[in-house]
């Protein structure tokens, strides 16, 4: 299987599968949401967007980098969003690499958006698929976000041999500047457990797709 790793910038056509990382914190985040019963999860192109959204939405749950800000439910973090029960409802996210990079490969016959906790169940879907190609975008940092590129460079390793061991990826993405600047606090709308949660291996059992639904970006859990 021919991986590719790229950044947001650097996609010049669409690609046949995509698989989008983020893992610090937006599909670690959208991971959670699920697990705490999200039934959907829309992905907005920017902050006006998703405020429209929960205008005309006022039961979905709008959430954002960085700290609280009036308009919105909840911030971009695993650790508070943790202790929402979500049953049943629809969450408007945006973030600054997560969002943008799922919206950016919009087109693509698959989308997969992950991160480290659910690595598995993403590479189970890639063996399933058999796809000749895939392109994983790499969205922090301009695609040098070293926590996202040893997750997309972990999955595409397990989606060709399930043995792969985790601890040398994971390593990678604990030295990475995301984890560093989350740790000391240097960015907002943080809980001390985010790292840790971050880097939690196979902590759910399901893949997460993202495809059109009308004018919108819809992210599902896939089990």
């Amino acid at each position: 299987m021919d991986a590719r790793f790229l950044g947001i910038a650097d996609l010049t056509e669409v690609p046949s599968v995509a698989v989008v990382v983020d893992v610090m914190r937006a599909f670690t985040v959208a991971a959670w949401a699920f697990a705490r019963g999200a039934e959907r999860i829309v992905l907005a192109e920017s902050l006006d967007a998703a405020l429209a959204l929960k205008a005309r939405h006022p039961d979905w749950v709008a959430l954002k980098d960085g700290p609280p800000a009036p308009g919105f439910d909840a911030v971009n973090s695993p650790g508070l969003l943790r202790s929402l029960d979500l049953g049943g409802r629809t969450v408007v996210q945006k973030t600054t690499a997560g969002t943008v990079g799922a919206l950016a490969v919009k087109e693509s016959p698959l989308v997969l958006c992950a991160s480290f906790v659910v690595a598995e169940a993403t590479a189970r879907v890639l063996r399933a698929r058999g796809s000749d190609s895939v392109t994983y975008v790499v969205t922090g940092e301009g695609g040098r976000a070293d926590e996202d590129l040893a997750c997309a460079q972990y999955i595409a390793r397990r989606t060709t041999d399930a043995g792969t061991d985790a601890a040398a990826f994971v390593r990678r993405a604990a030295g990475s500047r995301a984890a560093f600047e989350l740790a000391e606090g240097i960015r907002q709308g943080v809980h001390p457990d985010d790292v840790a949660l971050c880097l939690e291996v196979d902590r759910f059992p399901f893949a997460m797709v993202a495809a059109p639904e009308g004018s919108l970006m819809v992210l599902r859990p896939l089990r």
